[in-house]
């Protein structure tokens, strides 16, 4: 059971935890700078109050921290006598958060925590497990009712009201915990206080990042292809930027370039990623839908299905039951493409319903002139029965693309 502790006294605690840590990492830096003093003969005094061994044990640790801090940036073992540049400090930091973008691990006493009191955790990339690809049983009539952790994840303390919970995993969260992470900038923080409590909900900032589902196997070779195609991290691309891509990658996996249709496709999902139409998507809208179509392309729809959180599970029994108004366990084909397209009305701020407008779509499909064809070709499947497992397999991926808080469309919905 926590304790209630009010803001003041939070920020007094995160301050003596950081003054703590602050210390023994000033202690570190401060005995190898001793060390680096003795091996120069000036320093009669620490010679006097250090033993023999001792100096030359701190010697071995001066030593050992410079050839540290020449293979990599570290927050502990740094060169006393020739401080790195301004600039290069800067571009060690601004590494240490590409690679927590990025979902690559980064020990904490790698960053440099200037301005900030809080340190970001370190993501760990998943592995995939022998059985991934087996069937997952999942009981229709069994609810989970996941139970949200009491305590904020950061700085583990319980404030009751205070908590902002996820709506993917059991994470809850104070907005000043995630303020000073860096996470979350002033009008993504009001968004948060805004959803977080209501049936839309928010998602935290790891279950956010959906490019954090990938295996680091799969994330080299994402990386690899934008690195051939010249893509810029943190940059935002417009349609042209988008085709050039999307030619590349087509003659790297086919040998052919886009055709007439298929460029039709690529400005579709241009159109579905820059909701607002400034003209360009953003980096991360990019980067979560390149992720999903990893996803789409090398896992199956058993591995898909293992990755829901049981909050997600919870809420496609809830909907699949609303469908199947007889009670015979099955929905249609057309029903099915409805429940997918209600898991994006996540700026709505009224409740999911199952009785969604087709409408919601709205420039995803119109503007593609080969929208009838795919509209003639799917109402063959309009009437085919769906069971539950069926159901649930072929929504995972579209459950998993409405992860992200972003009002983008990661992937574009089936017509």
């Amino acid at each position: 059971m926590g304790v209630l502790m009010s803001k003041k006294q939070q920020v007094e605690k995160v301050q003596k935890c950081t003054s703590v840590v602050s210390a023994f990492q000033q202690g570190l830096k401060e005995r190898a700078s001793s060390a680096a003093n003795q091996g120069e003969g000036s320093g009669e005094e620490a010679e006097a109050e250090v033993s023999p061994q001792s100096n030359s044990k701190v010697k071995e640790e001066g030593e050992h921290g410079d050839a540290d801090s020449k293979v990599g940036p570290s927050g502990t073992s740094q060169q006393a006598s020739a401080p790195a540049p301004t600039r290069d400090e800067c571009k060690v930091n601004q590494e240490a958060w590409n690679r927590l973008r990025d979902g690559k691990g980064v020990e904490p006493e790698d960053m440099d925590k200037t301005g900030h009191q809080l340190t970001p955790p370190a993501f760990v990339r998943p592995k995939r497990d022998a059985n991934d690809d087996q069937p997952v049983e999942i009981a229709l009539g069994q609810r989970e009712q996941p139970v949200n952790d009491e305590m904020c994840d950061v700085c583990e303390v319980w404030t009751a009201d205070d908590l902002f919970p996820c709506r993917i995993c059991p994470k809850v969260f104070h907005d000043g915990c995630l303020r000073e992470l860096g996470y979350l900038r002033t009008e993504l923080l009001q968004e948060m206080r805004e959803t977080a409590h209501t049936a839309t909900g928010w998602s935290c900032y790891y279950c956010d990042n959906v490019n954090l589902l990938l295996t680091e196997e799969e994330m080299y070779s994402l990386m690899e292809t934008f690195k051939q195609c010249k893509i810029i991290p943190e940059s935002c691309l417009v349609s042209d930027e988008l085709l050039q891509y999307r030619h590349f990658v087509s003659k790297q996996l086919f040998e052919k370039d886009l055709s007439d249709e298929q460029e039709e496709e690529v400005l579709a999902q241009f159109a579905a990623l820059d909701p607002e139409k400034r003209g360009q998507i953003e980096w991360s809208d990019f980067l979560y839908h390149e992720s999903l179509g990893v996803l789409r392309r090398f896992r199956t729809a058993n591995s898909l299905v293992r990755l829901l959180s049981a909050k997600e599970r919870d809420r496609v029994r809830s909907l699949f039951i609303g469908l199947d108004l007889d009670k015979d366990g099955l929905v249609t084909g057309a029903q099915t493409r409805l429940a997918q397209q209600s898991w994006f009305q996540k700026k709505s701020k009224e409740s999911q319903s199952c009785n969604v407008s087709i409408s919601h779509v709205g420039p995803i499909s119109e503007s593609s002139p080969a929208s009838s064809s795919s509209e003639r070709s799917t109402q063959k499947d309009d009437n085919r029965p769906v069971s539950w497992d069926d159901f649930l397999r072929e929504s995972a991926i579209y459950i998993l693309a409405a992860r992200p808080n972003s009002s983008a469309m990661h992937i574009r919905l089936p017509l």
